[in-house]
């Protein structure tokens, strides 16, 4: 476990510098079915010529929800790998963290602008909040692509994973283990557009099921293992009978276990989003309440967006602003054939 922590430190500690080192265990093609698909639908959306320019990529800036969670660090290394591979050792990569602050993030794409940053790959805060800058940044002719979650502002491209259809999964999978019938508690997140489809993709499934009851849907997690455990600690106390829980992405669904570890409680199962290594070994795991999770792929989502930011840069413009990259789950049933990021 010591060595895990220093090897997280280290990263982070290079992403904040700036000077990330390349994500070695992830090919750009992709070993898994989720990455080929994500280069199957890049290669798809990028090809409309609206220009003939020559531009070389210098600079590319990053702004992540919080570096502190491993999905954002393997995004970071992703956009990284991406802009050395075009650009070369020369390109400048600045990643930044925004924990979920709306000014903090303002501030950041001001000063990507400042610098003249050629691309700016925007995990948006807040949606609706980010807007101002958004339009601000793209007034004064910036490349700005949101990765991971949509934004309410005209961006240039959108990268996200199918969210809607990685709540759908998650919740079917939930109903039919139950067979129609249960107790559902969905742990929510940050208001941003990708939890947002999560959730209404969930909500969608479990309507069909007038016997499957849903105990909580409103808790704010924050998308982290702290807040997971936090709610879901309050959630056992008020409910004496639970029969699944839907976390909105895995560090949350972490501590929702961790907080069913510590009260005592197993009747129930975990599903959630995002294929993240430790929810991976705990879906192995005959200890873990942890039974599937509905797989992203941060790594080709950045490079895709980086990818169609260049393309953009050099007058070509994608035939759809929006690229999803699809979601497949992860059980028990398949999860020895699964390598998650």
């Amino acid at each position: 476990m010591n060595v895990k922590k220093q090897a997280m430190a280290a990263t982070l500690l290079s992403i904040v510098s700036g000077t990330l080192v390349s994500c070695s265990n992830i090919s750009p093609n992709g070993n898994t079915a989720i990455n080929t698909e994500a280069k199957n639908v890049t290669d798809i959306n990028t090809q409309t010529t609206v220009g003939d320019r020559n531009t070389k990529l210098r600079s590319v800036g990053v702004t992540l929800g919080d570096l502190s969670n491993p999905f954002f660090v393997v995004m970071a290394k992703g956009a990284e790998k991406e802009a050395k591979k075009i650009g070369g050792n020369d390109v400048r990569v600045t990643v930044v963290s925004s924990g979920y602050d709306l000014n903090q993030q303002f501030n950041q794409i001001e000063n990507f602008v400042a610098a003249n940053t050629d691309i700016i790959i925007l995990n948006a805060a807040d949606s609706k909040g980010i807007r101002p800058a958004v339009e601000q940044a793209r007034k004064v002719g910036k490349i700005v692509i949101a990765v991971d979650t949509g934004v309410d502002a005209e961006v240039d491209a959108t990268v996200t994973t199918n969210n809607l259809q990685a709540g759908e999964i998650s919740c079917q999978y939930i109903a039919d283990r139950l067979k129609g019938k249960g107790n559902v508690v969905i742990v929510n997140g940050p208001p941003v557009a990708s939890v947002i489809q999560r959730v209404d993709g969930c909500l969608k499934v479990l309507a069909k099921y007038p016997n499957i009851k849903i105990l909580s849907k409103d808790q704010n997690a924050e998308g982290s293992r702290d807040g997971g455990l936090r709610v879901m600690s309050d959630i056992l106390v008020t409910f004496p009978k639970i029969d699944a829980v839907f976390a909105i992405n895995d560090p949350s669904g972490v501590g929702v276990d961790l907080a069913a570890n510590q009260a005592k409680r197993s009747e129930f199962f975990i599903v959630g989003v995002d294929g993240a290594p430790e929810a991976i070994e705990a879906i192995a795991s005959n200890d873990s309440l942890y039974a599937a999770t509905a797989t992203q792929n941060p790594s080709g989502m950045t490079q895709t967006a980086v990818r169609v930011g260049n393309d953009i840069l050099n007058g070509k413009k994608p035939k759809s602003p929006d690229i999803l990259i699809p979601a497949k789950l992860i059980t028990k049933e398949n999860v020895s054939t699964s390598t998650g990021w």
